[in-house]
């Protein structure tokens, strides 16, 4: 058997495992048939359990799979055609730009976005402000890259829009009430819980179309990885695929952004992960193997952030760099 098609196979089977895991642990211990009967309709379980299971840990569990996959695949995706193993969603400043959204509504707007006779407020209002912010970024950089062909100039401009994001978020900071900072500081943190059970088929429709969209340039990333002449060459038209490789980040990046907050690691150090276990380049078995990987890495930070029990939730954002940091360590040294 293809060792691509045999890690996927594993792979699968984990997220089955650690899916069922999400669901049966946390403050709450539900029993794994009560769960099973929950899960199709039964509703002679005790109301509170069908409440935990329906409205917070499956809807958690489905975020974790199809954030970490899409996180997971937009890194690789931002490596390959950058040729930089230090490549990230986050390095393109569409987080900073999706934190800039977030803290001009927490820190100066008051929780509240108001145009005309349309006014949002609390969960909606920063989710709107999150993705604007995002997309906002996304745009500049796509501009940008209609004019630059150097994929290192790219990269640094993607960089210092970053930085004057975040200049920008320390200036909101320092004239916010402490209660703004505190709430901004909350959503930072970053958490799976953020896709109610309503928002869910949107959330995964638009997370989907963005994942389809990257399986779509498997060929035209395995040719940039010969270089762009070769690529070229090929038929492959290097600045048309760029940007539509900027388009379905960006949008992957700024959903899953908006709703989960600034997840850290995931689309830096999964891809490195599922290079290591496959010993391939070859997009063909690496993207998948990748986008699997990422919902495997998700639903574990996931599980472990609820392991306090009853004492507390452990925030995402402390869990992600245990796991990523020491496999980019690896990664530098290595090359």
């Amino acid at each position: 058997m293809n060792r691509g098609v045999l890690y996927c196979i594993i792979l699968a089977l984990a997220i089955m495992l650690l899916f069922v895991l999400n669901l049966v642990m946390g403050s709450v211990s539900i029993p794994f048939d009560d769960t099973f009967r929950i899960l199709l309709g039964d509703h002679d379980v005790k109301p509170s359990w069908q409440f935990i299971i329906m409205q917070s840990r499956l809807p958690q569990a489905l975020t974790a799979i199809l954030c970490g996959s899409a996180l997971a695949a937009s890194g690789l995706m931002l490596q390959t055609a950058f040729r930089n193993p230090l490549a990230g969603p986050s390095v393109f400043g569409i987080n900073s730009g999706a934190g800039l959204g977030v803290a001009l509504v927490m820190l100066f707007l008051g929780g509240s976005i108001s145009a005309g006779s349309v006014n949002l407020t609390g969960f909606v209002a920063v989710l709107v402000a999150a993705f604007l912010g995002a997309m906002a970024v996304m745009a500049i950089i796509f501009f940008f890259s209609t004019i630059v062909r150097s994929h290192v100039m790219l990269l640094i401009i993607g960089i210092m829009i970053g930085y004057i994001a975040n200049s920008a978020i320390s200036l909101f900071n320092f004239f916010a009430t402490d209660e703004g900072v505190k709430s901004y500081l909350v959503w930072g943190l970053g958490s799976f819980g953020g896709v109610p059970m309503r928002i869910m088929p949107w959330f995964a429709l638009i997370t989907i179309i963005g994942l389809i969209g990257s399986l779509l340039l498997i060929k035209p990333l395995n040719a940039l990885m010969l270089g762009d002449h070769y690529a070229e060459n090929l038929g492959v038209h290097i600045i048309r695929t760029r940007n539509w490789l900027l388009i379905i980040t960006g949008l992957l990046t700024a959903v899953t952004t908006a709703f989960c907050g600034p997840v850290a690691f995931i689309g830096l150090a999964v891809p490195h992960i599922a290079r290591l276990l496959l010993k391939t380049d070859n997009h063909r078995s690496l993207l998948p193997a990748t986008m699997l990987m990422g919902a495997v890495i998700a639903l574990l930070c996931n599980l472990i952030s609820f392991l306090p029990g009853e004492d507390g939730i452990i925030p995402l954002n402390a869990i992600t760099p245990l796991i990523g940091a020491p496999v980019i360590i690896y990664v530098i040294l290595k090359k």
